[in-house]
């Protein structure tokens, strides 16, 4: 019997024990890191088209407010261009004060552009180095406001968190207005009453008589007062607080919940490509909340300091010369006035007949061609000699 239950025994093989979650030899069996791959792409759908809401608002803004003061360029360029070039200069003593009233006016113009800058800024007063000497013979509200007291230089952890774009770094913008103990009025707006001023002065005194330079002057004036209100509209009119709020605590519940997807098919990895992804999409984030105000001061904002130099400039270039007279530049020696047919000049067709002048006119489209067709065939074989060369 003893033999028998030894071979018995020596036969019987255990049946093999089962795996079981208590097993301290595999860490997966305690914690379960990934989760269905599905939130993934639900929830980055949702990402996506919160983030590009949030993106292509800020940069219509940005968009925006570059028309404004593209609009507002044009305007000054063609209001001063009708103020030096139509508005006449009487005879005698009031010749001085008729060209010192253009002069005025036309720095007037260049004050409109920097003080609606500072005015985007929230820096509403005058004593500005930019803007000073601009606006210091008018009356304003500004003018008569106290200077504010300088503000103490911010602390490096702050410098760094403004450089990192951190809210807590952020300073509010409006303080300064806030501030005030007087009223500070509107600077801009109080310049184009000026500019309407002087407008009705030259329509009374029969210097600026004509009526569609008039309508136009008029017209350009509204144009300065709508890009005046257009970027006040653009400043004061941000994206609502609760698209802000949900659209932030939509992406920082996807990033949070983004390695726990990653975990199954990444496995460690997940760790360096979650942080990828996190970066990628707070960039994103941070990008819209950056050109969101187009009017500050920072890298990413419109340079407007460049565009009031442009307007400066381009105002300086109008009065840096008297107003062109017809003749002198038709009956200019050097006006080649049927070039490329002729390189002759105006004193030799001023001696021709208009009939010989007609004459001439009437084969310059066929010789202008011509010359195009022999211009196109020796580009066409000096590119077939290079590619030889090649």
């Amino acid at each position: 019997m003893a033999s028998t239950k030894d071979s018995q025994n020596e036969d019987f093989t255990p049946p093999e024990m089962k795996k079981h979650k208590t097993d301290d030899s595999d860490l997966e069996d305690y914690f379960v890191m990934g989760i269905n791959q599905l939130l993934l792409t639900v929830l980055g759908f949702v990402v996506g088209l919160a983030l590009s809401f949030r993106s292509s608002t800020a940069y219509e803004r940005y968009a925006e407010g570059r028309k404004y003061w593209a609009q507002l360029t044009l305007a000054s360029q063609n209001l001063a261009r009708l103020i030096w070039i139509h508005v006449d200069e009487r005879d005698g003593d009031e010749a001085k004060n008729d060209l010192l009233g253009k002069i005025t006016c036309l720095n007037l113009i260049v004050a409109f552009s920097v003080a609606l800058k500072h005015q985007l800024r929230f820096e509403p007063y005058t004593h500005y180095d930019d803007l000073k000497h601009l606006v210091s013979h008018i009356d304003t509200y500004a003018k008569d406001a106290d200077v504010p007291e300088p503000t103490n230089k911010p602390s490096v952890f702050k410098k760094t968190g403004q450089f990192l774009g951190l809210s807590w770094a952020e300073s509010n913008p409006r303080k300064t207005v806030k501030r005030a103990e007087k009223p500070l009025g509107n600077l801009p707006l109080e310049i184009l009453n000026h500019l309407s001023a002087y407008m009705k002065t030259i329509y009374t005194n029969s210097t600026f008589t004509v009526s569609i330079y008039q309508t136009q002057s008029l017209n350009t004036l509204t144009t300065m007062n709508d890009v005046l209100t257009g970027t006040d509209r653009i400043l004061n009119t941000p994206l609502p607080i609760a698209y802000s709020i949900a659209i932030s605590q939509i992406t920082w519940v996807y990033i949070l919940i983004l390695p726990f997807q990653l975990f199954n098919s990444l496995g460690w990895v997940t760790i360096p490509a979650s942080m990828f992804a996190a970066y990628i999409i707070l960039g994103i984030a941070l990008i819209g909340r950056e050109i969101e105000n187009p009017f500050g001061s920072d890298v990413n904002d419109l340079p407007l300091d460049a565009f009031c130099d442009q307007i400066a400039n381009d105002v300086d270039t109008i009065m840096s010369r008297e107003a062109p007279k017809t003749e002198d530049f038709v009956k200019d020696p050097e006006n080649c006035l049927l070039y490329p047919l002729s390189s002759h000049g105006y004193k030799l067709w001023g001696e021709k007949s208009v009939k010989e002048i007609k004459e001439a006119l009437s084969g310059k489209p066929e010789f202008r061609f011509r010359s195009e067709g022999e211009q196109e065939d020796n580009r066409s074989v000096k590119h077939v000699n290079g590619d030889a060369a090649v």
